[in-house]
C-alpha cells in the first residue's frame, strides 16, 4: 500500500514540476512534506490530550473547561513526546485554506519562520524559499493540495514511519532526476544498507563527516530497531558543507524523531571541523570522490594525518585518516571511495596506504559493481577500518577489537549487482545479507541476521572459509608482496567453474558449429539490409 502511495505522489508532484529544475523543486516538495508532518503530529497529540483531559479514569483528567483550554496550549505536553509546537497560524489547515491565494508562497515562508521561532531545534533548518518559488502561477497551490492528500493518521509513530518512507523515496527520486548533482545529497539505499549491515552500529556514537541528507543515520536507526534496540541507543553526530543539504539532513532526522548533532552550522569537514573532540564507536561515510581542491594551508601538520600527509591534489586519504582519527579505540568505520584509492601510488598515497596496512587498521575491502551511483560511473569500493584498542583499554567491552590480527578480508562483489533500470544497479537484500554474514563469520562474531525462532544477534556465524572468486582472508605479508595494493580481484582469484566432463575436442566442435551458425545468420541479415536500402535508392 505504501509503495503505491509513494509512486502516486511522486508522479503527481513531478507533473506539477513543469519546467522547474529538480534541484530547486526538491526543496519545495520536501519542505512542504515536512510542514505537513509536524502539523499532523501536533494535531494528533492535541487530539490525544483532549481525550485524556476528558476521561475521568485518566491521570490527565481535568473537569474545568477553561483549564483544559490552557493546558492544550502548554508546550511541555508536546515536547515530552518529541512533537514540535506549531502555532495556529502555521498549522497545515491555515496553509491549505490559503492555497489558492496569490501570496501563498509568502504565507508558507511566514509559517516556517514562526515554527522556527517556537522550536529552537529547527533554527536555520527550514528553507524559506516559497515566496520566490520558480513555479508557474497556481502550481504551488496545487502542490499544497497534493501534499494535503498524504494522511499520516492519528498515531504519531505510524505517521512518522509513513512520512519517513515518503521523504526517503522522494530523496531517491530527486537524486535520480538530478543525475550527477543528486549524488551530493543522496547515497543509493543498497550501498548504505551494506555499510550498516557490515558495521552493525548497535550502540554508542555514530558519526558521518559528510552526511548528505542523513541516509546513513536513518539506516542505522532501522538496523537497531530491527534487532531489538530502540531510538536513543545511539547518539548521532554529523557534518555537511552544503547549506541546503545540511537542512535536508536535519529535516530527514527530525521527522523520524532522531536526536542529532550536525554541528552549529554547515562547514567544510577539514577546515571547519564541527566535532574536533569526538571519538565515535562507528563511522559511516560516502565522501565525494577524488576532490582536488580540498587543501588549505592551515591543514599543514594537522594531527589527523597520523599515517602521512595526504596529497594536496586528492582528498581520498585525508578522508580515511580523518575518520580513523575520530574513531575511539576498538571503533569501526565504513567508507565509500573510488577504486583508485586501493592501488594509487601517486604522490604520497602509496606510502600512506602501506603505513595503514602495516598498522593493521584496514579490516575489510569490498569491490563494488559499476552503475551504483547517480552522480558518477567511477568504479567504487568499500573500505572498512578498525582502530586497534589502546594498550590500556585491552580488547574492549564485549570482546571488541580487531578480531583478525594481521589479516585483511577481501570480497569481490563486482558481479553481485542487479540491474533495476537501464542505467542503475543495486544490491538485493539477499546479497547484502550474504556480505554481512561473510564478514561476521570472518570476524568470528555473532551473525547480524536474526534467524527464525532466535533473538537478535543470538546465532553464532558458521566458520569462515575462503571462496575463490568471492572472498579471501590475506596475511599482511602477502599484501606487502603486492606493493600494498588492496584491490580484491588481485587476491580472491577466479571463481571455480564446475566441470561438466565434456571432452575438450567435443566442446570445441560444439562451439565452432554454433559460431558458424551465427556467422551465417549475420551474412543473411547483412544481405537483407543491403536489399532494403537498395530499394530506397541507397547503395554501398
Amino acid at each position: 500500500m505504501i509503495e503505491d502511495i509513494k509512486k502516486t505522489l511522486w508522479a503527481a508532484a513531478d507533473k506539477l514540476r513543469a519546467n522547474t529544475d529538480a534541484a530547486e523543486y526538491k526543496h519545495l516538495v520536501l519542505g512542504l512534506i515536512f510542514v505537513k508532518y509536524i502539523s499532523d503530529t501536533f494535531a494528533a497529540r492535541r487530539a490525544e490530550l483532549g481525550r485524556r483531559f476528558a476521561d475521568p479514569k485518566d491521570d490527565y483528567y481535568l473537569d474545568d473547561a477553561g483549564l483544559v483550554a490552557a493546558e492544550l496550549e502548554d508546550r511541555d505536553y508536546y515536547k515530552e513526546v518529541n512533537v514540535f509546537w506549531v502555532p495556529e497560524s502555521a498549522r497545515w489547515e491555515a496553509i491549505r485554506a490559503a492555497a489558492k491565494q496569490p501570496d501563498i508562497g509568502k504565507r508558507i515562508d511566514d509559517a516556517l519562520s514562526v515554527i522556527e521561532a517556537e522550536n529552537p531545534k529547527l533554527k536555520n533548518i527550514l528553507d524559506k524559499r516559497f515566496g520566490r518559488a520558480p513555479l508557474p502561477d497556481g502550481k504551488l497551490g496545487e502542490l499544497v493540495d497534493l501534499i494535503s492528500t498524504i494522511g499520516f493518521g492519528d498515531d504519531p509513530g505510524q505517521a512518522r514511519d509513513v512520512l519517513g518512507q515518503v521523504y526517503e523515496y522522494f530523496l531517491g527520486m530527486f537524486a535520480s532526476a538530478e543525475g550527477k548533482r543528486g549524488g551530493q545529497f543522496y547515497t543509493p539505499a543498497s550501498i548504505v544498507k551494506t555499510l550498516v549491515a557490515v558495521l552493525a552500529p548497535h550502540h554508542g556514537k555514530v558519526y558521518d563527516p559528510c552526511c548528505g541528507s542523513g541516509g546513513m543515520f536513518v539506516q542505522s536507526e532501522k538496523f537497531i530497531e530491527s534487532h531489538g534496540g530502540k531510538l536513543g541507543d545511539v547518539a548521532i553526530f554529523g557534518q555537511e558543507s552544503n547549506p541546503t543539504t545540511w537542512r535536508l539532513a536535519a529535516m530527514n532526522l527530525a521527522i523520524r524523531g532522531i536526536d542529532f548533532n550536525l554541528g552549529r552550522e554547515p562547514g567544510d569537514t577539514f577546515t571547519k571541523n564541527q566535532h574536533p573532540d569526538l571519538r565515535a564507536d562507528f563511522i559511516l561515510a560516502n565522501p565525494p570522490f577524488n576532490i582536488s581542491d580540498w587543501w588549505h594551508g592551515s591543514l599543514t601538520g594537522d594531527p589527523r594525518w597520523v599515517y602521512g600527509d595526504p596529497p594536496q591534489g586528492n582528498a581520498n586519504y585525508a578522508w580515511l585518516q580523518h575518520m580513523l582519527y575520530h574513531l575511539k579505540p576498538t571503533g569501526r568505520a565504513g567508507i565509500v571511495l573510488a577504486n583508485g584509492s586501493m592501488s594509487s601510488s601517486q604522490n604520497s598515497e602509496g606510502d600512506i596506504r602501506r603505513a595503514m596496512v602495516e598498522a593493521d587498521v584496514v579490516e575489510v575491502m569490498i569491490a563494488l559493481p559499476g552503475q551504483l551511483f547517480f552522480n558518477t560511473q567511477i568504479p567504487a569500493c568499500l573500505w572498512f577500518l578498525r582502530k586497534p584498542p589502546s594498550p590500556a583499554s585491552g580488547r574492549g567491552a564485549g570482546g571488541e577489537g580487531k578480531t583478525r590480527q594481521g589479516e585483511v578480508l577481501f570480497i569481490d562483489a563486482r558481479k553481485l549487482g542487479t540491474m533495476i533500470s537501464r542505467v542503475q544497479t543495486e544490491f538485493t537484500d539477499e546479497v547484502i545479507d550474504r556480505i554481512a554474514a561473510t564478514v561476521a563469520a570472518w570476524r568470528g562474531e555473532p551473525s547480524p541476521l536474526p534467524q527464525a525462532g532466535e533473538g537478535p544477534g543470538v546465532r553464532v556465524s558458521s566458520d569462515y572459509a575462503d571462496i575463490p572468486g568471492y572472498c579471501r582472508s590475506v596475511k599482511l605479508a602477502e599484501i606487502a608482496e603486492h606493493g600494498h595494493v588492496l584491490t580484491p580481484g588481485r587476491y580472491v582469484g577466479a571463481e571455480a567453474v564446475e566441470d561438466d566432463d565434456e571432452a575438450f575436442a567435443d566442446k570445441m566442435q560444439t562451439l565452432t558449429e554454433k559460431l558458424g551458425e551465427q556467422m551465417a545468420k549475420g551474412t543473411e541479415l547483412d544481405q537483407l539490409i543491403r536489399q532494403k536500402l537498395g530499394g530506397l535508392g541507397y547503395d554501398f
